[in-house]
């Protein structure tokens, strides 16, 4: 027995270009539509990094203050029940 496709199988291609399904929703909507992407500007960059750090910088702080007041830790505790 031969692995593969033999010329007869294939035949039918008309069959497969057919059973493609037209696009439905939000793709027929972007079918059109042309898109670029630009890379964010220097200042955008800026904030963004900013955000994180302050964020970052908020949860360490709060994860020292939870092993380190035991109020704190209580408080944390109560409100995750």
């Amino acid at each position: 027995m031969v692995k593969g496709f033999s010329k007869s199988e294939f035949k039918n291609n008309e069959a497969i270009k057919d059973s493609k399904k037209e696009k439905k929703g939000l793709a027929s909507f972007l079918k059109g539509k042309k898109f670029t992407y630009t890379l964010p500007g220097k200042k955008q960059i800026n904030i963004f990094g900013s955000i994180v750090l302050v964020l970052n910088t908020v949860l360490v702080l709060l994860v020292i203050l939870y092993f380190n007041n035991q109020e704190f830790h209580d408080f944390i505790f109560n409100v995750g029940r």
